[in-house]
């Protein structure tokens, strides 16, 4: 692992809390090491890096002070919907750049925001492949892999119009 790699990886994982997603103390723990072995620098890495199992309930404060030391520390906007909208838009993001399943992405933009929204028209592409992808048969005629690029180009379109909307206003 590089050390963008494990950056990358940190930054990952602090959204994911910051989105109230569920990170092990474990996964905290391992992603420190990977970051310490690929040469990242930060006071209290190396703290992180070595807690024992017995010390796990330290890991998320540990975690959260290596965020803050190397500028990766992400706070979500305040205001619950602008919260979920922003999770839609790095949800899309990761189907678009391939580093999410496009069928566990889109199920994650149905279950978790679009519900919470109230099925905005925005989300409804993403929604229509989440349920397609969810109950897909062999015997519909259509591929898996098809039915994936959909997914990915759902969320590069969704990303597309929410930077113009943005960019408008």
């Amino acid at each position: 692992m590089t050390q963008d790699d494990a950056l990358k990886q940190l930054s990952h994982i602090a959204r994911e809390r910051a989105f109230d997603r569920h990170v092990g103390s474990d996964q905290l723990i391992q992603a420190g090491l990977d970051a310490l072995i690929a040469g990242v620098e930060s006071p209290s890495l190396a703290m992180l890096a070595g807690l024992l199992r017995s010390e796990e309930p330290d890991a998320p404060a540990l975690f959260d002070q290596v965020l803050e030391e190397l500028g990766l520390f992400f706070h979500p906007p305040a205001h619950p919907r602008a919260a979920k909208w922003a999770m839609a838009c790095w949800v899309a993001g990761q189907i678009a750049d391939g580093t999410l399943d496009p069928a566990t992405g889109t199920h994650l933009i149905w279950a978790d925001i679009a519900y919470d929204l109230g099925y905005p028209e925005e989300l409804e592409p993403l929604v229509h492949c989440a349920h397609h992808l969810d109950g897909w048969e062999e015997s519909w005629g259509v591929s898996l892999e098809e039915l994936n690029r959909e997914a990915v180009e759902a969320a590069e379109q969704f990303l597309n119009k929410r930077s113009t909307a943005e960019a408008g206003s």
